[in-house]
């Protein structure tokens, strides 16, 4: 049998109590970095409390790695300060850009998929990996629009990031069957096209139908579909990390839970396979 993966939940303020109080049995935590970047206060004392007791990863959604004017090597020092403090196992961003002119959009906004993004995504890898002396994770993210002159798929885009930089990839499985039904990419082929070794990490969300678009809002359990793809994932890759990612609508605790349980039991059912 295969050693089964790690599964963890992201951290969100609603479920600070249960976390506290009960040392629910997770295997690790996600936090939204950027959300624990003040000097102190409540929320940095939880995420240091639990830091004692789980692993902890920082997932940030504002580093805007191919922002061409916007990206702050201040912001990078602040993800390291930070880690320094809670000493992650993982790091990680988004394959996307969100600045102008050093002024945060806060979105995650699709870059073209071309040499020149290759390029510059690598580059700016670089730096930051040096600045933080640990590995960055890189995810594949959802959108509802492609750029024309695109000239690689986003897969084979990271997989080649990773090839350059000695980054690793957070596959996000929501998104691949999000951009399934809103680009006609299948998901399973996208996935196809990294190698064993260069997925560091797996997440698994719900979705919701908007306009005749799906959009990846973290806001209800795992589909059927995303499921389907974590089985072939885990086939694929093999056990490692996988998180629970539940942002928005928070359900009650338990809920949360079970879906845990879930991605657990399937992990089982894939090793016994194997």
């Amino acid at each position: 049998m295969r050693p089964l993966p790690p599964i963890g939940v992201g951290l969100r303020a609603a479920h600070y109590p249960d976390f506290l109080q009960t040392l629910p049995p997770v295997d690790w935590l996600e936090v939204h970095t950027e959300n624990y970047f003040g000097p102190g206060g409540w929320d940095l004392h939880v995420l240091r409390c639990l830091a004692d007791h789980y692993p902890i990863s920082l997932h940030g959604v504002g580093l805007g790695i191919g922002s061409v004017h916007g990206f702050s090597m201040e912001h990078v020092e602040r993800i390291r300060q930070l880690a320094a403090s809670v000493r992650p196992f993982l790091i990680s961003e988004h394959l996307t850009w969100g600045a102008v002119e050093g002024r945060c959009i806060n979105d995650l906004l699709p870059l073209p998929l071309t040499e020149a993004s290759l390029s510059l995504v690598c580059e700016r890898l670089d730096q930051v990996q040096s600045a933080l002396g640990q590995q960055l994770l890189l995810e594949n993210v959802s959108t509802s629009l492609r750029y024309k002159g695109d000239t690689l798929g986003e897969t084979q885009f990271l997989a080649e990031v990773v090839a350059r930089t000695g980054s690793a990839v957070l596959l996000d499985l929501n998104n691949l069957y999000v951009n399934q039904c809103n680009h006609g990419e299948p998901a399973l082929a996208a996935m196809q096209t990294l190698a064993v070794g260069c997925v560091g990490e797996l997440h698994l969300a719900g979705h919701s139908h908007e306009h005749g678009l799906l959009v990846d809002d973290h806001g209800s359990a795992v589909a059927e579909p995303v499921w389907a793809l974590y089985r072939s994932a885990l086939r694929q890759f093999g056990s490692v990390p996988v998180l629970i990612e539940w942002d928005t609508r928070l359900p009650p605790f338990e809920e949360l839970l079970g879906q845990v349980e879930i991605a657990r039991a399937i992990a089982a059912q894939v090793s016994i396979d194997a």
